[in-house]
């Protein structure tokens, strides 16, 4: 798959809410000429109020200020958020505005799960991280395991298109007049980092996202280290890891230690066994919750953005990931994850997960079976990848 690289740009690597959020929010509140930003979460919560208010506070002095949002996922705090920033002077779009809740219609798989941001045509903002508490999360003590990255450099010419296609497309789809595009914004180089943007969509870029995990998986000689929330990967992914593996690369996977979303969890952990025997090491994040959807390859290849690693995000939803060629990135990203695995994490011994009681695994099959089948009825693409027969070691 051939990727966009483009070079002349400067990456910061912000980790968790904590250093995100004051990021974008001073960025909006320096801003000259125009704030656009996306959200699949955006909460009625103290951070929520927080960004919105610093929204409000660009569209009052003038500034043109355009939010997009799914229908789902903000749904609850969409009608106070409308106001709230319309009456401001603001634009706020939902995508696919849930109408009604309890429709078994299959489109409603299809949301809005970027995390994009752009700022005066000079600053970006792209990961996984929602406009959302870090601490919202029930029981949770710790913040929630999250990677943005700020952008600056010629590559917020495709963050641009991107964030402008779609709220014309949304625009057009609600019947709602759209001002028109600025001409077509040009940046100039302020640093030495190459890096692409990589969009999933429903048209042209159905698996672009999982294509370029895929091609640097198999091109891959030393180290693949992935990071992701909710993992349930197709069968060409799955395979790609295992051979991987087999031919001697060190494969570790640092996933959800605590359960979530019960179905999910206990459906990715029917994978376990298979991928350990095949020498894939896994680690379970148990500081807080894990929301980071990330991986570094070898020294000079990784990624960032909103798309994890399960059907939802490979076959159905609008996903933003930004893919860098850098080592210092690399390094970077590699030391955090690290640290991670080292400090809040605990590596899954094979042995100890195979004496786990019958009943325990019938119900990890049960989950992933009723996940496999689900996504088959949707018809959105191949099912999750299937529990391989591989001998036990």
């Amino acid at each position: 798959m051939h990727l966009n690289f483009v070079g002349g740009n400067r990456l910061t690597l912000l980790t968790c809410g904590g250093e995100y959020f004051p990021a974008l929010r001073a960025a909006i509140d320096a801003a000259s000429q125009d704030v656009h930003l996306e959200s699949y979460l955006f909460a009625d919560d103290a951070t929520g109020r927080e960004i919105a208010a610093a929204l409000a506070r660009a569209a009052r002095r003038g500034i043109r200020v355009r939010l997009l949002v799914d229908g789902f996922g903000a749904r609850d705090s969409l009608p106070a958020l409308t106001e709230h920033i319309s009456s401001a002077g603001g634009a706020v779009l939902a995508y696919r505005p849930e109408i009604a809740r309890f429709s078994l219609n299959r489109q409603r798989l299809r949301r809005m799960h970027r995390k994009l941001a752009l700022i005066d045509g000079h600053i970006a903002f792209i990961g996984g991280i929602n406009v959302i508490d870090d601490l919202d999360t029930p029981h949770q003590t710790a913040p929630r395991f999250d990677f943005a990255v700020r952008v600056e450099g010629p590559l917020l010419a495709d963050i641009d298109d991107a964030l402008w296609r779609l709220w014309r497309a949304v625009s057009w789809t609600s019947l709602r007049q759209h001002a028109p595009r600025p001409q077509k914004l040009t940046a100039l180089p302020c640093g030495g980092q190459r890096a692409a943007l990589v969009v999933r969509d429903n048209l042209r870029h159905r698996r672009a996202i999982e294509n370029a995990y895929l091609d640097a998986i198999a091109a891959a000689r030393d180290d693949i280290l992935i990071a992701n929330a909710y993992f349930l990967p197709t069968p060409r992914f799955l395979r790609a890891l295992r051979a991987a593996a087999a031919r001697g690369v060190r494969v570790s996977l640092l996933l959800q230690g605590h359960v979530e979303f019960c179905l999910l969890h206990y459906a990715t952990q029917s994978l376990y066994d298979d991928l350990l025997v095949s020498g894939v090491r896994i680690h379970l994040y148990q500081r807080g919750f894990l929301h980071a959807k990330v991986a570094v390859i070898d020294t000079d290849w990784a990624t960032v953005g909103s798309s994890n690693i399960d059907p939802f995000s490979l076959l159905a939803a609008r996903e933003a990931n930004l893919v860098v060629h850098d080592p210092a990135f690399a390094s970077e990203l590699r030391a955090q994850l690290s640290r991670a695995m080292r400090e809040d994490a605990g590596e899954l011994p094979a042995a100890h997960w195979r004496k786990h009681r019958w009943l325990a695994r019938q119900w990890r099959h049960l989950a992933y079976a009723l996940i496999s089948l689900a996504v088959g009825l949707s018809g959105f693409g191949r099912r999750p990848a299937r529990r391989s027969r591989a001998p036990r070691a």
